[in-house]
């Protein structure tokens, strides 16, 4: 098997963010790195038309991985779009239509040589071009809003914007055990729904949605990357969310949300040959800012968490915890961020207990090594966000991974890589 160099794609994506850099930024600091196109791009705005791109590249570099190979692995992820306000365009009261394109390329550090769940880069997964977006949404005068069409359910459920501080998908945005539990695709994965949100009181709004359940979707399967209306549902997924947002625009902004979803599909009951109809789940997510200099409340300490419990019978991620702090304003640089999460998710106690019958089964002795699974998977990972432009990030990591074959019902020496994430916005 080809084995990549040592570091060979994170030296090329440095090298390339130092090729950026070089460029004489416009005098207002442009919010992206294309600018306004000679004044095109606002012209277009004016008209109600918004061109968007951006650009994610993921190099990570495994260091020490116990009995397995070491190397390194690039991903990458291109997306472009564009928004189109009918207010400005066809004189409408409100309301906007949205198209998006996403193309992922690149190997996985987690699949090829750790072994693990928690994947090490973030934007690995469907290595296609995919339509992730055909939708409309109206926002109301109240703050009450409403979405339909062809997009990734996680736009607004389920979301935490802490886990934009890191590479690993176990801190991303979302929990990892919607997905892995459940008919639930995150982004880039797109499916028919249709949600609401209704504003209860101040900083309170609940959302609710519908979503179609069709696995021949999902980000594996390349040949219905542009087929919207392709066949295979096998059920709905309901989700209700409330969220509160107290302090929101002030030093000590904060965000909570608890929700649950329901999803009607079949789903095999775990450690059988049996199925049940129906799969469900509830999690608890937390952000809250907890210190802000007097000179600039950007600043300062903020805290996270999350927690997510899903059915016993059909989840191989039972219980999901996270937990992280981030620290923004270092020195001289306002928008730079050090952040530190945290990342558990136990293994359902049927797969364990089958997994030990079908040794005995096999006529693994009882006192074989083989028996002493692992419980759970767990995550360490500290970043360093660096706001070079208002365009472009530099994210480098560390990310420390405890018995990362839980899930592969093996034993093996815990994983610790180096990894660097690049951001880009055209």
């Amino acid at each position: 098997m080809h084995r990549h160099s040592p570091g060979r794609s994170c030296c090329a994506l440095l090298c390339a963010l130092l090729i950026c850099t070089q460029a004489h930024a416009t005098p207002d600091q442009a919010a992206t790195m294309t600018g306004d196109w000679g004044g095109v791009r606002q012209d277009w705005a004016t008209r109600g038309v918004a061109p968007r791109g951006d650009y994610i590249g993921e190099a990570v570099d495994v260091i020490d991985n116990g009995d397995r190979v070491s190397g390194a692995r690039y991903a990458q992820q291109l997306r472009v779009g564009l928004d189109l306000a009918m207010d400005r365009l066809a004189g409408w009261r409100g309301g906007a239509f949205h198209l998006t394109l996403n193309d992922r390329r690149g190997r996985s550090a987690s699949a090829d040589l750790v072994g693990n769940r928690f994947a090490l880069q973030q934007v690995y997964g469907g290595t296609y071009t995919r339509l992730s977006e055909v939708s409309f949404d109206y926002g109301f005068a109240d703050g009450g809003y409403l979405k339909l069409g062809f997009y990734a359910m996680g736009s607004h459920f389920g979301l935490l914007a802490a886990g934009n501080s890191f590479l690993n998908s176990a801190l991303c945005a979302h929990p990892l055990s919607m997905t892995g539990n459940s008919g639930w695709y995150n982004y880039p994965v797109a499916r028919w729904g249709a949600e609401a949100g209704w504003p209860l009181a101040a900083r309170v709004v609940l959302r609710g949605g519908w979503f179609q359940v069709n696995p021949q979707l999902r980000g594996t399967n390349v040949h219905t990357a542009f087929r919207p209306f392709a066949s295979g549902t096998t059920g709905s997924l309901f989700v209700l969310e409330l969220a509160w947002t107290p302090g929101a625009g002030g030093p000590y902004a904060g965000s909570y949300q608890v929700g649950a979803y329901a999803d009607t599909s079949r789903a095999r009951r775990l450690g059988t040959a049996a199925s049940v109809s129906g799969r469900d789940g509830v999690w608890l997510l937390a952000e809250q800012k907890l210190s802000a200099e007097t000179a600039d409340p950007t600043r300062g300490l903020t805290v996270f968490g999350e927690y997510m419990q899903t059915d016993q019978a059909t989840s191989p991620l039972r219980h999901w915890r996270v937990a992280g702090l981030y620290y923004q304003g270092l020195g001289t640089r306002s928008q730079d961020r050090l952040a530190l999460g945290y990342a558990s998710a136990k293994v359902n106690g049927a797969l364990r207990a089958a997994q030990r019958v079908e040794l005995a089964d096999t006529g693994v002795p009882s006192d074989s090594p083989l028996y002493q699974l692992t419980d759970a998977e767990r995550l360490y990972e500290l970043a360093y966000t660096a706001q070079l432009r208002p365009w472009l990030t530099l994210r480098p990591d560390l990310q420390y991974i405890v018995d990362p074959r839980t899930f592969s019902y093996r034993r093996a020496g815990d994983a610790l890589a180096v990894g660097l994430q690049v951001r880009a916005t055209f």
